[in-house]
């Protein structure tokens, strides 16, 4: 795709990798500290929904914004940077559909309805989009592969709908963030104390991390012998 900004991925990486950092402490120190812990199986069904922040945030947008800025940030050969891309995008999803499950677990558990907010709603969508980019992307780029001219003709669209899940990922971890911490200050917590800050900042890193993705995403990589797949 031969939209690029006229700055080097390099030193927008950095930035990238940071806030994946930060926004990692932040969403556990959130839910090991202030929530209480993590744990598949508790009569606290608290503690089971806990993994779906952790595992949202930590896999499907850091894991899967590292997997969109492996191309451009790393100098490393085309074929390399393709199996990097692949296999962090699996990671990011494989987790996303155990933090989605636990989100489920949680809700059957706790006699809760699922599927009521504009939220879970996107939530699905959003994992069910990203699988079907994964798939098509292994089919088409890496295995058994498309022809010079399927290839050709399928990055742009790959990397046009691979931004618009990435951005709708991120719209929809915010929503997330809103809603849990409108659900813990109506039973009680503070609106202005150190959790509901600690809620809001990690949002906020939530959104300047996706951004960061998109720029580095858009910059100029390193030089390749090949540019016959350059892909988000």
């Amino acid at each position: 795709m031969a939209i690029a900004i006229a700055v080097q991925a390099l030193p927008l990486s950095f930035v990238v990798h940071f806030l994946a950092i930060a926004g990692a402490i932040l969403v556990l120190v959130w839910n090991l500290y202030f929530r209480g812990g993590l744990a598949w199986e508790s009569t606290n069904k608290s503690l089971i929904f806990n993994f779906h922040p952790v595992l949202m945030l930590i896999g499907l947008i850091i894991i899967g914004g590292e997997a969109i800025i492996s191309y451009k940030a790393l100098p490393l050969k085309k074929e390399v940077k393709k199996v990097i891309h692949l296999v962090l995008h699996a990671i990011a999803l494989i987790l996303g559909i155990i933090g989605v499950y636990a989100a489920f677990k949680y809700h059957n558990e706790s006699s809760i309805a699922n599927l009521y907010s504009l939220h879970s709603w996107l939530g699905i969508g959003v994992i069910s989009l990203y699988g079907i980019q994964w798939v098509y992307g292994f089919i088409v780029f890496f295995y058994p592969g498309g022809t010079a001219d399927i290839r050709r003709e399928s990055l742009p669209w790959h990397v046009l709908f691979g931004i618009f899940v990435y951005i709708l990922a991120i719209a929809t971890a915010t929503l997330g963030f809103l809603e849990k911490l409108t659900f813990l200050e109506n039973s009680g917590l503070a609106k202005y104390g150190s959790e509901a800050f600690l809620v809001n900042f990690t949002a906020i890193v939530t959104v300047l991390y996706g951004t960061f993705v998109l720029l580095t995403a858009l910059s100029q990589g390193p030089p390749e012998e090949d540019y016959s797949y350059s892909a988000i």
